[in-house]
């Protein structure tokens, strides 16, 4: 294709989405343009039919909010468009889900705020962000109690979690739908810099962190500086030099724009890269049996689908960010367990977090199992 094919097939899509947009609603024109259809006027046209005659036929509007862009699922699996589709399926039309992705009514914990208020009826966001509403879910961030895929999804699907974490969500208004698997946090390297593979390997770095008390107490114990910085100065701050390294998943950092700002990528396998999609329990409780239970089967049937992307999100994320220049190194057994001796859950440090978090070191005992016992739920690890 040409250039001036390409500008005109562009043209097209951007005439047919704002005529979409229109007719039809701004959903509508994210599903026409997600599915590909935009490119044709008729394809087009047959997409907005079909969301509003959906939204027509439904008895009750869903609002679902998020971060991310549609199509970011490619290599960060959010997996909106899937939630929105298996919700109105399996309440049998009678939900329709208006999605307001890539952050039009804000992220994070405005988007907490906003389902906990009843502004929206349901969110994508961090688990960290539910930690001042529950403060056991904080415990993710604690270095290999749940790094990895695995255990992460075995504990907050464990009966553990579903009787300890869940009632104290939900006294705060929320109920979880489902938990969101991304991939572990690494350690990424801004370009100039050398891999890290040890702890020793850490020592000088200014390394990045968010405003988690429990990730600045890691990032020392392995021997890194670490640098709290917001997440949106983060670029800059890599570009510049006032931070040397960061951690978020493979996907974020490809999503987020730092393919071509950093060096070297290892997969330390610490703390997941977690998120929630959680609904105002107060509307959830409003609607009638069969549709509470259709909006949890289409939310579990959304958790299928993540967990089988994560390998092909996080394949695509690496392999773009190669194309970029960076080195990717994932560890032995051995090198994990010196990583895990430096600054993992078992060491002293971190007694003081388990009693406050958990509420006692039997209870945080309890979850250690949980993360360790296989559930009825497999995921692939890197």
């Amino acid at each position: 294709m040409d250039k001036q094919d390409r500008m005109e097939l562009e043209s097209t899509e951007r005439r047919n989405f704002l005529k979409v947009a229109s007719t039809a609603g701004f959903t509508a024109a994210l599903v026409a343009g997600a599915s590909g259809a935009l490119w044709s006027t008729e394809a087009a046209a047959q997409s907005a039919n079909e969301e509003r005659e959906r939204e027509s036929a439904a008895e009750h509007i869903m609002t679902i909010a998020t971060a991310y862009v549609l199509g970011a699922s490619r290599s960060y699996p959010i997996m909106q468009l899937d939630l929105k589709e298996n919700i109105q399926n399996a309440t049998n039309g009678k939900v329709y889900v208006k999605l307001a992705p890539g952050g039009q009514l804000g992220a994070g914990g405005a988007l907490v705020q906003a389902v906990q208020g009843g502004t929206i009826q349901a969110a994508q966001h961090s688990l960290s962000n539910f930690a001042p509403f529950a403060s056991t879910v904080d415990l993710i961030n604690m270095p290999y109690l749940c790094g990895s895929n695995q255990r992460f999804t075995n504990l907050v699907t464990s009966d553990f979690w579903t009787s300890n974490v869940t009632p104290k969500i939900e006294e705060n208004g929320f109920k979880p739908l489902f938990y969101v698997n991304i991939d572990p946090r690494v350690v990424a390297v801004r370009k100039g810099g050398d891999a890290v593979i040890t702890p020793a390997d850490m020592e000088g770095i200014k390394f990045r962190v968010p405003g988690s008390a429990m990730l600045q107490q890691y990032y020392r114990l392995v021997g890194a500086n670490p640098t709290p910085v917001a997440w949106g100065e983060t670029p800059s701050a890599i570009q510049q030099g006032v931070a040397d390294a960061l951690d978020p998943s493979v996907g974020a950092l490809f999503v987020f724009g730092f393919k071509d700002i950093l060096s070297h990528v290892t997969f330390t396998q610490a703390v997941p890269d977690s998120q929630v999609y959680s609904c105002n329990l107060e509307w959830f409780n409003s609607m009638p049996a069969d549709v509470q239970e259709g909006i949890m089967w289409g939310s579990e049937m959304t958790a299928h689908q993540n967990l089988a992307k994560v390998p092909s999100a996080r394949t695509y994320a690496m392999a773009e960010l190669v194309k970029a220049g960076v080195e990717f190194h994932s560890l032995s057994d051995d090198q994990l367990a010196e990583w895990q001796d430096a600054g993992g859950y078992q060491r002293s440090e971190w007694d003081e977090f388990k009693v406050e978090l958990a509420g006692s070191m039997d209870n945080f005992e309890q979850m250690v199992e949980a993360a360790g016992t296989q559930g009825k739920y497999y995921v692939h690890d890197a």
